[in-house]
């Protein structure tokens, strides 16, 4: 009996649903892998939170508390401990607003801002290091698929 087209475009519609746990599955498991690979590049003493937390406030400027847990999606309770241990650590400052002196904003100090970057470079030269034991085409696939993984955390939902 001759296939019409149509029973073989939605075998391979279901094949593909059936597949995209899977490939969910795959994913979860070599992303978490690396980030923990990242993670044990970390300075010492300084917990995953802590870096966390001085990436956003180096990323989105001075921020009140409440604006920082929002950024980090914590409970302000959980991140007014982090930013206090940052505080004794010097690694962030707590200043008064300019134009609302009830409210204190966070920015980074001088020396979190030096962590952050010996942080970076020791992931990236990590990662650099790594990516040089893959073929020009595995780079080239990765190069590819970087706008794809972009685009499943741009809005973190």
């Amino acid at each position: 009996m001759p296939s019409t087209g149509v029973r073989t475009e939605a075998k391979e519609t279901n094949d593909e649903a059936e597949a995209t746990p899977d490939l969910a599955a795959s994913l979860r498991l070599a992303v978490m892998r690396l980030a923990r690979r990242l993670r044990q590049r970390a300075e010492a003493g300084v917990t995953p939170s802590m870096l966390s937390a001085m990436s956003s406030i180096g990323r989105l400027g001075p921020l009140t508390l409440s604006g920082l847990a929002t950024a980090e999606q914590v409970q302000p309770p959980s991140l007014s401990a982090i930013v206090g241990r940052l505080e004794q650590e010097g690694l962030v400052l707590r200043e008064a607003d300019p134009t609302d002196g009830r409210v204190a904003r966070v920015r980074l100090s001088p020396a979190g801002r030096r962590l952050m970057e010996r942080s970076r470079t020791r992931k990236t030269a990590y990662l650099a290091r790594r990516l040089e034991v893959l073929s020009d085409e595995e780079r080239d696939t990765l190069r590819r698929a970087l706008p794809v993984i972009e685009r499943l955390v741009e809005d973190g939902a």
